[in-house]
């Protein structure tokens, strides 16, 4: 399939059927927002005149909301069981991974595609680190032209997304339970498919300056990432903690042979003073993300694109 190469901005306005399908979630993304006013409870303002008390008592809900709330309303839709099965039980989850860990050091076992995906030859979208998986589902969901497959390290994790995915009855998604330092270049090779799209977002920041080389973004999966990358294929990262954004834009930006940021494809996209996306381009945010912005937070984002040639 050919990947389209229309300027990233011109691509979320374009028509579902001519749209990269890693974008086409950008038209319900607006039905999406439309849908979350109504539950904050925005209206016209003549239906507030008419009606201020309920207003104010909806404004006083608004201000009691804390992140997991409003973690639960942006994926709504994807009306996620609370209760698991009985063999997965209660998942508790390590927040903090050694990926240096003997334990990790064994590349993990490409999937049968054809078990795994419905079509397997259909454009894909990996995120690494896909965390507990409600971001990739809702873009699985929002589009079934297109695969998507999230690596994580925490295989409790795996164990429940997977467990949705089953729930959602989802056949264009899969998650892997892999080191992807150690794995992506062997599970791409035999994906039979395009590489249209690779995220990282907000990755464990490891703060103390002996662990940095546990972070996620080094040069060697750089390296893996961009061989796998079809051309004019994107590579989508964030982070709240600027110093990782940093090392990650770094590392992105030394392969300018390769990679252009977005921004110098097509000037109407809006960049700060700094060069970071001023807008998240997907249409949905990551919990982390959610958190992050409500506490007052900066997401730190780039977005760049494999050269054609």
């Amino acid at each position: 399939m050919a990947i389209v190469t229309t300027p990233f901005s011109a691509s979320l306005r374009a028509p579902l059927a001519s749209s990269p399908p890693f974008l086409r979630i950008a038209k319900l993304a607006a039905a999406t927002c439309a849908h979350r006013l109504r539950c904050y409870g925005g209206g016209s303002s003549s239906t507030a005149a008419v009606q201020p008390q309920p207003q104010q008592r909806q404004q006083e809900g608004r201000n009691q909301l804390r992140s997991p709330d409003l973690v639960a309303l942006e994926y709504a839709d994807l009306n996620l069981p609370h209760k698991l099965s009985e063999e997965l039980g209660h998942v508790r989850i390590r927040q903090h991974v050694n990926p240096l860990s003997s334990s990790f050091s064994m590349p993990a076992q490409a999937p049968n595609w054809d078990e795994v995906l419905e079509d397997p030859t259909l454009p894909l979208m990996v995120d690494i680190g896909s965390g507990s998986g409600r971001f990739l589902m809702w873009l699985a969901k929002a589009n079934p032209s297109g695969n998507y497959l999230g690596l994580e390290i925490r295989q409790k994790l795996v164990k429940r997304a997977e467990c949705w995915v089953k729930e959602l009855a989802l056949k264009n998604i899969h998650f892997l339970f892999a080191n992807a330092t150690v794995s992506f270049k062997h599970i791409m090779s035999t994906y039979p498919g395009p590489l249209v799209l690779v995220s990282i977002l907000c990755p464990d920041p490891h703060f103390k300056k002996k662990y940095h080389k546990r972070r996620v973004v080094q040069k060697p999966l750089v390296d893996s990432i961009l061989d796998s990358l079809a051309p004019g294929g994107k590579v989508f990262i964030q982070s709240d903690v600027l110093e990782v954004a940093m090392d990650m834009r770094n590392l992105f930006n030394e392969r300018h042979n390769l990679l252009q940021h977005v921004d110098s494809i097509d000037t109407t996209i809006s960049c700060d003073v700094d060069g970071w996306l001023l807008e998240n381009p997907m249409g949905i945010r990551t919990e982390r993300e959610i958190h992050a912005e409500f506490e007052g937070a900066k997401i730190y984002r780039r977005l760049y694109q494999k050269k054609l040639v």
